[in-house]
């Protein structure tokens, strides 16, 4: 478990972006879900095909400019969560042939209904999450015993809307859920992106505490049925005698506010929107049970898995570091980096095990937190005098 992971970009494409070529926005010129990835480099998929794996990829997986590229996979199944044509998207054929054509939001009604908590049109067994795993667990099963393989399964939620199947979306019960957490003045935490983003106020009334209660409720119910998936694919593995043999990895592209600080959405360096789960199961490299906590980025995943399939380096420069030294006690003084947006518009992180700094060109406004004192980020340390070392330090 690795408990103190960080994206690389606060926002999906940049980060699948910088996951799949282990480097940070900048070398990559991908700073927003609008900006193309770059084709003059290879993807950890591309290397792998060359290495001989088999290579596949089910579900979201938001590459740009163009949602069907295959960027080194040998073959996708679909599912994109913008709607599309439903020949270009293997979820949708599976709908509108389960008589389901009707369901225009397949993920949830989007627009002002984005963060509004709401069961989901169709049942457990046709649901988005339902089917990546599905797939997943139907292509572990048939792999041959003699050929490597890669998956990459990648769940559409719990990005919003949150949108459960039933009966899961009462598996949590709202009124026992916790509110958000809202320290003392934490608007003034907000950068100029989250301002503009934050647009979930629920009107003139303020925040509606029992809403906020439903929708952490709907989000768990989400993260609990994609648990269920990851669940039965480590069963198919076991079954098919490659658990013990295959590096798993479980992660994120980005967080959540979900309500925290009075915000909602992501693109922020704080860890309810920048800090990732990051679990990795392999015996013969990561011991079982462990927890490291060390910082850790998703530009180290491609590094970590070319290093467990046998390569040892990439065509291009890589930023990430093999995570099987981290556990080992290597690298603990660390520094990693985020990035969203760029120039004038940026917002600039750099994290170690004990300080937390980010500067928002918007606003020309610097953010310092120490993770030690202040693990729940509640205090900006940037203008106070004993910390002007730590302050300089961070910022070069």
């Amino acid at each position: 478990h690795f408990a103190s992971a960080y994206t690389a970009s606060p926002v999906c494409v940049p980060a699948r972006c910088s996951l799949i070529h282990g480097q940070y926005p900048p070398k990559l010129s991908c700073f927003d879900n609008g900006d193309p990835m770059p084709d003059d480099r290879p993807s950890l998929m591309h290397l792998l095909t060359e290495a001989g794996y088999r290579t596949h990829g089910i579900g979201k997986m938001h590459f740009t400019p163009d949602l069907q590229a295959l960027r080194g996979f040998q073959t996708r199944e679909y599912q994109e969560e913008i709607r599309r044509r439903v020949e270009d998207d293997d979820y949708l054929k599976l709908l509108h042939a389960n008589g389901f054509e009707h369901v225009h939001d397949p993920f949830g009604v989007r627009g002002e209904m984005y963060y509004v908590p709401q069961p989901a049109q169709m049942p457990a067994s046709l649901h988005g999450t339902n089917w990546v795993g599905d797939r997943a667990v139907e292509f572990l099963s048939a792999a041959p015993a003699s050929e490597p393989f890669f998956l990459f399964a990648s769940f559409i939620h719990p990005h919003p809307p949150f949108s459960p199947p039933t009966p899961w979306h009462k598996l949590y019960r709202a009124p026992l859920m916790p509110l958000p957490k809202r320290p003392d003045n934490c608007e003034a935490l907000h950068t100029y992106v989250n301002r503009v983003q934050n647009r979930y106020k629920y009107r003139d009334n303020g925040l509606d505490n029992n809403l906020l209660r439903v929708m952490k409720a709907y989000y768990y119910a989400c993260i609990s049925f994609v648990d269920l998936q990851v669940g039965r694919m480590l069963k198919a593995l076991e079954d098919t005698g490659r658990l013990d043999d295959t590096l798993v990895v479980f992660t994120s592209d980005h967080g959540e506010f979900l309500g925290d600080y009075n915000c909602f959405g992501k693109r922020s360096m704080l860890d309810a929107a920048a800090a990732v789960p990051l679990l990795m199961r392999y015996p013969e490299r990561f011991p079982g049970g462990g927890r490291c906590e060390t910082p850790v980025s998703a530009v180290d995943l491609m590094p970590t898995i070319l290093q467990a399939a046998g390569l040892d380096t990439a065509p291009h420069d890589l930023d990430g570091i093999d995570l099987t030294g981290v556990v080992a006690g290597e690298s603990s003084d660390r520094t990693l980096y985020g990035q969203y947006q760029c120039e004038a518009r940026g917002v600039y992180m750099a994290v170690n095990r004990r300080w937390k700094y980010f500067y928002s060109a918007p606003d020309r406004r610097e953010f310092l937190f120490n993770r030690v004192q202040d693990p729940e980020e509640t205090r900006n340390r940037a203008g106070l005098v004993f910390c002007r070392q730590e302050l300089e330090q961070m910022r070069s």
